[in-house]
């Protein structure tokens, strides 16, 4: 599988493993508003929206092997487990894991659980960098990832960091 191909895939299973389903959304003026009452701000031209995943919003870059994703689930599990506990069900199925970042922080006012590792999703694929942000209200949880592989990660780390900071509830 090529690099793309695995980023997507490794930004995929992030979702999939998180705790919602998809939902409809409409993006006007480089905004993003999903049906489930937030929004976020797109990163730029070089992204481009994939269609049909299994997040809210699912985000590649048109040149390199980088995805990123927003989520949110609404069905009950919001007031459940603890950030960590979310955070690390939204990572599920990575392994060999070596975790370079952790712990709490702010984004927007509200705590956050906060992760970045690498790992791979199986024993022949190539290594992948992803953070994560697991944030929840009263509604929702929140979850937002960003995949790409490690020796590219902080190239396109700066347009996801810009797209959690933009993160509103409406």
């Amino acid at each position: 599988m090529g690099a793309r191909g695995f980023v997507a895939l490794a930004v995929g299973a992030a979702a999939a493993c998180a705790l919602g389903g998809c939902a409809s959304g409409r993006i006007e003026s480089g905004v993003y508003y999903s049906s489930k009452g937030y929004r976020v701000a797109l990163p730029g031209p070089e992204w481009t929206v994939r269609e049909g995943g299994g997040a809210d919003l699912e985000l590649r870059h048109r040149a390199s092997p980088a995805g990123m994703l927003a989520n949110a689930s609404c069905d009950g599990h919001a007031g459940a487990p603890g950030l960590d506990a979310l955070a690390r069900h939204l990572l599920m199925g990575f392994r060999d894991r070596v975790t370079l970042e952790h712990g709490d922080v702010e984004v927007n006012g509200r705590l956050a659980a906060h992760t970045v590792l690498d790992g791979q999703l199986g024993s022949r694929d190539a290594p992948v960098r992803v953070e994560a942000y697991v944030l929840k209200d009263a509604r929702c949880v929140y979850d937002f990832a960003y995949a790409a592989p490690p020796a590219s990660f902080e190239t396109w780390r700066a347009d996801f960091q810009r797209l959690v900071e933009s993160f509103a509830t409406e």
